[in-house]
């Protein structure tokens, strides 16, 4: 029959771009073990104590990382969108604990021993208390303070808006520090009980081998901050709130969910880590400037994007992941040092070349946050 309807013909997909991708991943794949045979194996340059030292380096940059990604795996579960000023509230964070510190330095008093000695390294125990209880509080207020002015008018926008808006409150955050602390370069200064390149003394095949203090800091406070908020989103009243409004806001609003307040908490939360991971930072590397979070930020989306974008667990993987990459990688590769973010951002492609939705995958809805 003529006007007969007929079903829409059903073609097939060309494997051929399939094809392409798993070449392409095994000449990669192939390279890179070659290359790890090649200097690990053959030239065999590198002595134990080295290859711990890189490990340790790795775990704590990473710790780092994966604060910061747990803050973009946040945001994204509740509102579907990538907050790329999350890297400048780490940098409000960081500045935040470095002026605790020069305060608590300057501080100085008479000890019963008739010694001058600042309060920085009289009460060391309060004086990081109190920087990371300014720093997580000074980069919360500003990552509520974002949601409030630049997110909260755009929400029912188109999602490229939101994005945009991130790109330019991030820019804005940048130029608004350099003009309130200066460009200049400047320096944490830790107390005497955690200084920088001190730590506890250990021999590695006949190699003496410093882990520093600062560093087991950094990776502890990580770890515990990273599991006590699995748990709170896991087992709290404010956690189900969350995974309610991540899947679904107009359900949860009429169960009687505050859904802005559960936004403007998550931000809150999501600021305290960055503000935290700022601290850290400092006390670890040793330099605050207005533009110190911007490539830690990146790495942490980067992070959040390999572990699995809306996963908690996949933000710490990624991050862990990547710190570890960055640290061995180049090493382990024979090449340059320099071409460490280079490498994190090909393992990156890779990733997503074969696995778009992370190493764990990305969380359903009914469980997205």
């Amino acid at each position: 029959m003529e006007n007969e309807i007929r079903p829409p013909r059903r073609y097939k997909r060309s494997k051929l771009p399939k094809l392409v991708r798993w070449i392409f991943g095994l000449i990669v794949l192939s390279y890179f073990f070659w290359r790890l045979y090649t200097v690990i194996i053959v030239q065999n340059e590198y002595t134990p104590d080295i290859w711990v030292r890189l490990l340790i380096s790795g775990l704590v940059i990473g710790g780092v990382y994966s604060l910061i990604a747990i803050g973009y795996t946040l945001v994204y579960g509740i509102l579907r969108m990538i907050n790329f000023a999350h890297g400048e509230v780490m940098m409000i964070g960081t500045f935040a604990g470095y002026f605790v510190f020069e305060a608590t330095n300057a501080i100085r008093f008479t000890s019963s021993t008739g010694e001058i000695t600042s309060l920085s390294n009289a009460q060391p125990f309060l004086s990081i208390l109190l920087a990371f209880i300014v720093g997580m509080t000074v980069a919360a207020t500003s990552g509520f303070l974002l949601e409030k002015i630049a997110y909260r008018p755009l929400r029912k926008a188109p999602r490229l808006i939101p994005l945009i808006s991130a790109i330019g409150a991030s820019i804005f955050l940048q130029n608004l520090a350099q003009l309130l602390f200066s460009p200049l370069v400047r320096d944490y200064k830790n107390p005497d009980l955690i200084a920088r390149g001190q730590g506890w003394a250990i021999t590695v095949a006949g190699a003496r081998l410093t882990i520093p203090y600062t560093g087991v800091l950094t990776f502890s406070l990580s770890i515990i901050l990273m599991f006590a908020l699995y748990t709170m989103v896991r087992k709290s009243k404010l956690g189900k709130s969350m995974r309610a409004v991540a899947a679904d806001k107009s359900t949860a609003a009429l169960m009687g969910i505050d859904v802005n307040g559960v936004i403007s908490q998550t931000f809150i939360i999501s600021g305290m880590l960055a503000g935290a991971a700022g601290v850290m930072w400092g006390l670890h590397n040793g330099l605050v400037y207005y533009y110190v979070g911007f490539l830690p930020g990146i790495k942490a989306f980067t992070s959040a994007v390999l572990g699995g974008i809306g996963n908690i667990p996949g933000a710490m993987l990624g991050g862990m992941l990547l710190g570890m990459i960055e640290s061995i990688g180049p090493t382990a590769l024979g090449i340059s040092y320099q071409l460490k973010d280079v490498l994190a951002f090909v393992i990156l492609i890779i990733i997503l070349i074969f696995r778009p939705s992370g190493i764990l995958g990305e969380v359903l809805s009914e469980e997205k946050v």
